[in-house]
């Protein structure tokens, strides 16, 4: 099966720790996606730039309305992400709290699926 760990964490917190600070995390999630690399279950891997340059983009009435970042409401962004492939729930949970972004963010295990699955099952 195919799993996501997002990586959802504070907004602000990366400009509280700083360049210094973010790129040792940063090194360390790195290290941490060679390792899955390595195991064979790393799909894909990325670190998203924070809010402040996002658009998000919706479609109402025929009309596509358009809000730029930051978003004033929003306490958490998703920071990044790692797509594994090849492993099943317990597994990718195994691997959610090996994750170093476990130590200052929340890691969110979502399976794949098609937009119908209500993924009621693990």
């Amino acid at each position: 099966m195919s799993y996501m760990l997002l990586i959802v964490e504070p907004v602000g917190q990366r400009q509280a720790r700083g360049r210094a600070g973010g790129e040792v995390a940063y090194a360390r999630m790195l290290e941490f996606a060679g390792e899955l690399q390595s195991r064979g279950v790393l799909r894909s891997a990325e670190s998203l730039a924070g809010t402040k340059a996002a658009t998000r983009v919706q479609q109402r009435e025929g009309r596509a309305l358009q809000v730029d970042g930051p978003f004033a409401e929003a306490k958490e962004m998703v920071g990044g992400f790692f797509l594994l492939d090849g492993v099943d729930r317990d597994e990718a949970l195994a691997l959610a709290a090996r994750c170093p972004a476990a130590e200052w963010a929340t890691v969110e295990v979502r399976r794949l699926g098609p937009c119908w699955d209500e993924g009621d099952e693990p």
